[in-house]
């Protein structure tokens, strides 16, 4: 049995999702993942990529999703290192 895609959340502000993403990626700002998280992640052990400009947000979500239960979060780090180990496209809006 193979593991499920992880879920790539991106937690930049809207207008920094909008001037670049990872194909696949659903925007979630930092400010807004409590509360949105389980509209994207309803499943605690849904494994899931937090990614930012730099890795600090991504980080700092990844403790608050592991405090709200999830089981299988990492912190990809910042976009562009992120774009080239996992060989995904960036897009624009």
């Amino acid at each position: 049995m193979t593991s499920p895609e992880p879920l790539l959340i991106d937690v930049r502000s809207p207008g920094e999702y909008a001037g670049g993403y990872l194909d696949g990626a659903v925007n979630l700002p930092l400010d807004q993942l409590q509360a949105g998280i389980a509209r994207v992640a309803p499943d605690l052990g849904q494994p899931i990529v937090l990614y930012c400009a730099s890795g600090g947000r991504s980080g700092m979500g990844c403790m608050l999703l592991q405090q709200m239960g999830y089981r299988q979060v990492s912190n990809g780090g910042g976009i562009g290192m992120l774009a080239m180990s996992s060989q995904r496209p960036v897009r624009r809006l």
